[in-house]
């Protein structure tokens, strides 16, 4: 399986219609059959191209139960599956909706979301507090933090947490620090990386120095990798992606996907394709290796982690 062993699959963009990303044309319609089915078809596909880690949650929509039904007729020990909690979905698969979810991080919203996501077992390895910030006092929520270390000792769960935003690298500092009974409570950070913000480099060399998870999402910044004339600041960079996707006869995509790969030490790193095809060229990551020089040149690219996050907040859903 090789390198293909270091990507997994998330499937926010599967399992709701609508996603955080460059603004497409839009959608009016929904056809709940046509989009399970799809989903489904998803995750064959990425099963068949050798993927065995899939990252889900309640808040993508019905990524959870498309995911436990295929998951009925899958008889594979290696498939490994990681959920979050945090955040419920309340768009109602409308495309037109304006709320999408809600974030709670009380005791009560993990337990309510753990009795749904535990029937994931065995399979389900690692669960993640669903973007932990400081504003939420989740890190320092005791009961929480107690239930959650309670889940790890029963079930020998990896437990983990997500981040977004501008401060994403102090949360992921003091996920780090905190500790119940004297033993560090998280082992899994699912955290942005990409081309522009490298933020997170020298504080994932130490995550992974110490065995925890390193998950890195965001690869493809939401779009931004791709060339777009709404970003000229990025022009050279995307010219550098391009000669480099020539040179190694793959997409511009796959080459954002390497670099995470080939930077970094990440246990592994997350396609959010919402399509086979795309599914397919991002896959193409794995059959080729950055030569040094291209990596140091795109490191070049990073921009400020607020200039970053200030874009990122103007993207909609769609």
């Amino acid at each position: 399986m090789g390198d293909k062993n270091r990507i997994g699959f998330g499937m926010a963009a599967i399992g709701r219609p609508l996603y955080i990303n460059l603004k497409q044309k839009p959608s009016t319609s929904f056809d709940m059959g046509a989009f399970r089915q799809k989903g489904t078809t998803m995750l064959e596909k990425a099963y068949a191209l050798g993927i065995r880690y899939f990252d889900t949650a309640p808040g993508y929509g019905m990524a959870e139960a498309l995911l436990l039904d295929w998951l009925s007729a899958k008889e594979d020990a290696n498939v490994e599956v990681a959920t979050k909690w945090g955040y419920t979905y309340v768009a109602d698969f409308d495309p037109n909706a304006t709320r999408h979810e809600v974030k709670e991080h009380s005791v009560s919203k993990l337990n309510e979301q753990w009795e749904v996501s535990k029937a994931i077992l065995p399979h389900l390895t690692t669960y993640q507090i669903h973007s932990a910030t400081f504003e939420t006092g989740v890190l320092n929520n005791k009961d929480v933090l107690s239930r959650l270390a309670e889940l790890k000792e029963e079930y020998g769960l990896h437990i983990g947490l997500s981040t977004t935003g501008a401060n994403h690298i102090e949360v992921l500092k003091k996920g780090l620090e905190v500790a119940v009974e004297g033993k560090g409570l998280f082992d899994a950070f699912q955290v942005t990386y990409n081309i522009f913000d490298q933020s997170l480099a020298n504080v994932g060399t130490d995550i992974a120095a110490q065995g925890k998870r390193l998950i890195i999402k965001e690869a493809m910044a939401n779009g931004r990798i791709l060339p777009n004339k709404a970003y000229p600041h990025y022009s050279k960079a995307h010219d550098y992606l391009i000669q480099l996707a020539e040179q190694y006869e793959v997409g511009p995509d796959a080459i954002a996907l390497r670099f995470c790969m080939d930077s970094i030490p990440a246990f592994k790193v997350l396609s959010g394709a919402a399509t086979e095809r795309h599914l397919i060229e991002n896959l193409k990551a794995a059959s080729f290796k950055l030569e040094e020089e291209a990596i140091e040149r795109l490191k070049a690219y990073a921009v400020p982690p607020g200039q970053y996050w200030t874009e990122r907040k103007q993207l909609q859903w769609n």
